[in-house]
Formats: structure tokens, C-alpha cells, sequence
């Protein structure tokens, strides 16, 4: 798929005007805001109603960045009112936010590869990056096409593209704790390349895959296997035993903190074994600040008696799936995508990590309305306010409560 090499280049475009901006920030807080919401944050995130206590962890729900992506794609909206809107795949890990951006007429691209859909792009089209970022061959080709972009990436995400190219530009393979098929890091991976295209990266997941790599460090071992174990998740080229030389690591910003610096230290072990020093090892913390917040607080949270966690938010949202990893291990923790999950006192639909599917359990004990019950409540950075509001309203309601009774 290739346009004219001299197409226009890309446009970027800045849509941060002022007027646009109030207008943005006032449509934003309709849709997202929730009054009980900043309530219970006012009561130091805990209130209680007779026999029923709802906990809001400290921090929790839309982040900077998230704010950022969803404001410039609503003042998209408004500074191109009669041109076609495309995104390329969502904005954010959120089902609702994505959908109330395709009832503003936004049209959603594919982003796992340059599709038939991108054909038809032309320079009066106007496209929006997500907050992941997009792959550098992505904005290659919105270059040649000439397109208005507008681009939402985090600033927490490009802080890794330059480490990841400083590493490309040292001759240094780039060790990328990330899921090898999520947004970010497939964009994160093409800028590993580094500007010549001839740096190299490979992607791990869990502590068992960096043992491996670490155990392929210090002994060698079957290059093919390796391969094979990582096939889709290194660079065109890659060879363990020529680029495992000199590493240094980065990640998907969302990744669960605490699992990113153990794997850093196995991988520095590694190394400090192999070579008898650490100078072929590189590090830089590339966690982002809110998702190490929300992390945070949970962990703050589990230290006080509950009887539920309920986690908020997009079933394919990483740095929400690693709040869930964090409370179903002290309590029973159920990640619901909104309110309407929680279909009774007795059964809640959510999705089950291990299975990897959403599923429907019964929990007669939990939520009985004779019986005193404290609810945890937290979300990932991608989920609004309102959402959060909606959960608390329905463990109210099948409390025989109300939004009235936290008001008087």
C-alpha cells in the first residue's frame, strides 16, 4: 500500500484553542463527571449508609494523559465539524468512551496493520492517534497521504520511544516488558528500530520468559527454540546470541511495577553472571507516574478490612487487568465493565483473568442487605467518573439504598 512520494507531508495540527478548549472541557464534564464521585473523595474516600460502607481507593480513574487524548479528540470534533474524523483503534481501553466518540461520527481504523480501510485516505481527512501511539510505519504513511493528524500520544509513552531509540542509536537491543499484541508496545517496538531501522528489540511478558532469556544470557542454549518461543515478538533479524550482548530494558507503561523491576534485576544478574559486570546492562523507569499511583493505592487500600473489590473499567485495558492481579489475591475482586454487571445480590458478570473471558458468578454471602459489607472500589486510568458512579449507585440499590441517603 503506497501513496506518491510527493504527497504533502503530514499535517499536525493544533487544536488546543482556547475557544474550542471551553467549550471541550464543558462537553467532557457532561458526559464524565459525577458530583458523587468528587463526594466520596471529599470524605477521604469512604462513606457510610447504616450496615454498608463504600472505599474508594485514593487514586483511581482518568489520568492526565487519558484527560489529554479524550479533549483533543472531542475538540477534533469541533474544529473540523464538515471533514471526515477517523481514529486509528480506540482512543483508550474503554468501551464507553469509544463508543460515545462513534456517536460523534469518528470513525475507528484497524491498528494492527495498514488495512484495505487506509486506502481511501485522503489529505483532507483529518486522523487522530490514540493515546498508545501509533507505529512509526502508521505515521510514515499518514505523512505521504498528507492527512490532518492529530495526535493524542501519552508523554509517558514517547519519554520510552527516545529511551528505546537511544538504545537502537548504541547498537543496544531493547528488552520490552509489554504484551507483544498491545497498541503500545508494537508502536514502542518501531521506534526501538531506531532511525537507521537497524536496531533490534524483543518483547517478554512474565518472570518465567525472562528466566528463560536470562538462562539463554548466561548458557546459551537452542537458538531456534528461543525463536520459537518469541515468535512475533522480536525484530526482523534478531539473533540471542549476537544481540543479547548488550541490552537495555524498557516496557509498556502500564505494566505492573512491582513484576517490571524484578524482571530488570533477573536480567541484570543475568548479565553481572555472564560478564562479570553490569556495563552491557541498561535501565530507565519507564512506568508511568499514574499508573504507579493507582498500583499504589490499591496496595494502601488492601491494608483495611473489606468483604469486595470491585474493579472498573475496559476488559482489554492493561493497567487496569494489573489492579485485579493486585486485589483478587487479598480478597474476592471482580472486573466489571459497568453498573448493569452486577445483575443481583446473588450473581455479578465479570471478567475472569485466568479464563480470559467474561463469566457469571454467584456470591449469595457478599452483598445480603442484612448483613454489614464494606465495597472496595477502584478503576483503571482509562474509566470515567460516571462509570465508577453507576457501580456505587447499583451496590446501593441492592442495598435497599440510595444516592439520597449519602446526601442527607
Amino acid at each position: 500500500m503506497s501513496k506518491p512520494t510527493d504527497s504533502p507531508k503530514r499535517k499536525r495540527v493544533n487544536v488546543r484553542r482556547p475557544d474550542v478548549m471551553e467549550k471541550v472541557q464543558a462537553e467532557v464534564e457532561n458526559h464524565y463527571r459525577s458530583s458523587l464521585v468528587e463526594k466520596i473523595r471529599a470524605s477521604h474516600g469512604e462513606v457510610q449508609i447504616g450496615n454498608t460502607t463504600i472505599r474508594l481507593a485514593q487514586q483511581f480513574g482518568f489520568c492526565y494523559g487519558v484527560e489529554r487524548a479524550i479533549d483533543l479528540a472531542y475538540a477534533t470534533h469541533k474544529v473540523f465539524p464538515d471533514q471526515r474524523l477517523f481514529l486509528i483503534g480506540e482512543i483508550i481501553h474503554n468501551p464507553e468512551v469509544n463508543k460515545q466518540l462513534r456517536d460523534m461520527g469518528i470513525v475507528s481504523l484497524p491498528w494492527k496493520k495498514l488495512s484495505d480501510e487506509y486506502k481511501d485516505l485522503t489529505d483532507e481527512d483529518v486522523v487522530i492517534v490514540p493515546a498508545f501511539g501509533a507505529p512509526t510505519h502508521f505515521m510514515d504513511f499518514l505523512a505521504e497521504v498528507g492527512c490532518h493528524v492529530v495526535d493524542t500520544t501519552c508523554g509517558d509513552v514517547m519519554k520510552v520511544w527516545r529511551r528505546v531509540r537511544g538504545y537502537a542509536k548504541q547498537q543496544v537491543t531493547s528488552i520490552i516488558h509489554g504484551k507483544a499484541g498491545h497498541e503500545e508496545t508494537l508502536a514502542t517496538a518501531s521506534r526501538a528500530l531506531g532511525d537507521k531501522k537497524d536496531g533490534h528489540y524483543l518483547v517478554i511478558l512474565t518472570l518465567a520468559d525472562a528466566d528463560y532469556v536470562c538462562d539463554y544470557i548466561i548458557n546459551g542454549g537452542d537458538k531456534a527454540a528461543l525463536l520459537e518461543k518469541f515468535s512475533g515478538a522480536y525484530s526482523e533479524g534478531f539473533d540471542p546470541d549476537v544481540h543479547l550482548q548488550q541490552v537495555g530494558v524498557a516496557n509498556q507503561t502500564t505494566m505492573l511495577q512491582s513484576e517490571t523491576e524484578e524482571l530488570q534485576r533477573h536480567i541484570q544478574a543475568a548479565l553481572e553472571k555472564r560478564d562479570g559486570h553490569t556495563q552491557n546492562y541498561h535501565v530507565f523507569d519507564t512506568i508511568c507516574g499514574a499508573t504507579q499511583e493507582r498500583q499504589s493505592a490499591l496496595f494502601e487500600m488492601l491494608k483495611k478490612p473489606m468483604d469486595m473489590m470491585l474493579v472498573v473499567g475496559g476488559y482489554n485495558s492493561s493497567n487496569t487487568t494489573h489492579l485485579v492481579e493486585i486485589a483478587e489475591q487479598e480478597l474476592p475482586t471482580f472486573f466489571i465493565r459497568k453498573a448493569s454487571c452486577i445483575e443481583s445480590l446473588e450473581e455479578i458478570i465479570h471478567f475472569d483473568l485466568e479464563k480470559n473471558a467474561e463469566i457469571k458468578s454467584s456470591y449469595t454471602e457478599i452483598l445480603n442487605p442484612d448483613k454489614p459489607c464494606t465495597v472496595g472500589i477502584t478503576a483503571g486510568a482509562s474509566c470515567p467518573n460516571n462509570l465508577i458512579e453507576s457501580a456505587i449507585l447499583r451496590v446501593l440499590e441492592l442495598r435497599g439504598l440510595s444516592a439520597a441517603d449519602l446526601i442527607e
